[in-house]
């Protein structure tokens, strides 16, 4: 495990503010978090814009703009169709006359209550307030932007590789040193920025099941990329590895909580670090026993979830509640 167990704010403090929105940046830096997270879509005059998916109508008021309702189509999106309407079918100004809605309304009420005043953001925006916060919070706040669907997005004739590259060089955050890791669910993405100039850090994310899009034509799964030989072949080029909670510590049969497995080891031998996704408070994603009462958007322990998983090795999480997670850690480091 490193030095420092890194509390990577998912989508901003998502669990209490509309994601990838000003607010729920700045709050995750109230918080405690040391990173926050844009994901990357692009917009029809090839900007990069902080969306969670290019498919807009579940994070964004689209569908209540009449003079947009014939821009929904269907798209195919990594080999599933999807209805709605998307970020490259929008130039900028116009997805920024949208404002950002809460995709978990049933779950987070309190989010809900914060619609209708946030807008859209642009990476170079994002990179704007990163900055902005360090200063404000006196303590250097990082970066981490996962490129969405890299192969959909060049499909569509965009480079988003080139983009975030040059808007980190903008930025002054192109180097190993950086407060910055890039992610990407595509190995081949990783490798192009590595070979395009990106000099900083990089994280595969990974699923329990399944295949990345981009390999899947070739029969790689994600079970074979999480084997100690691919893990040797990938960290000339990734430093680390962000894999569904699950593949840390999988839950059993009954929802409980499960044994580690070796994913953390192992990775740590071939020198690279783990951040697992995503620890959300609500009783909906917590393993069975680790709920407080029946509803699903009550809260439960997922200080213990988190707490369970420092145990285990991680070198920080990805988390939606950044107060919980910050107040784990904490825990952690105190009780050594």
């Amino acid at each position: 495990m490193s030095t420092d167990i890194l509390v990577l704010a998912h989508r901003g403090a998502s669990g209490y503010r509309p994601e990838h929105t000003h607010a729920a940046y700045q709050l995750a830096v109230e918080m405690g978090a040391d990173y926050i997270e844009p994901d990357l879509v692009m917009t029809r005059d090839g900007v990069l814009v902080d969306r969670h998916e290019p498919e807009i109508a579940q994070s964004t008021d689209v569908a209540e703009h009449p003079r947009y309702a014939d821009r929904m189509t269907a798209k195919e999106v990594d080999g599933v169709v999807v209805t709605g309407w998307f970020a490259e079918d929008f130039t900028l100004e116009e997805l920024q006359g949208l404002r950002a809605t809460e995709r978990l309304a049933r779950l987070r009420p309190e989010s809900v209550t914060h619609e209708g005043c946030l807008r859209v953001l642009t990476f170079d925006e994002v990179l704007q307030q990163r900055a902005h916060l360090t200063r404000t919070s006196g303590r250097t706040i990082g970066i981490v932007p996962e490129i969405k669907h890299s192969t959909y997005l060049r499909g569509h004739g965009f480079d988003p590789e080139h983009e975030v590259i040059r808007l980190l060089e903008k930025h002054d955050l192109n180097s190993a040193t950086a407060p910055v890791w890039l992610q990407s669910f595509e190995p081949t993405a990783l490798r192009s920025l590595r070979t395009r100039g990106y000099r900083g850090r990089s994280m595969l994310l990974t699923e329990a099941q399944g295949a990345p899009f981009d390999l899947r034509e070739q029969g790689t799964t994600w079970a074979e990329l999480t084997t100690p030989p691919a893990m040797e072949r990938l960290a000339p080029w990734v430093d680390a590895f962000a894999p569904a909670k699950e593949q840390v510590i999988p839950w059993t049969p009954e929802g409980a909580l499960g044994e580690p497995t070796r994913l953390v080891d192992d990775a740590h031998e071939a020198g690279l670090e783990v951040f697992p996704w995503t620890f959300r408070a609500e009783n909906a994603f917590l393993p069975a026993d680790h709920r407080i009462g029946a509803g699903p958007a009550a809260h439960g322990r997922m200080g213990d979830e988190v707490l369970a998983h420092l145990e285990a090795g991680v070198d920080g999480i990805f988390c939606d509640h950044p107060d919980v997670g910050v107040e784990a850690r904490t825990n952690f480091l105190v009780s050594g």
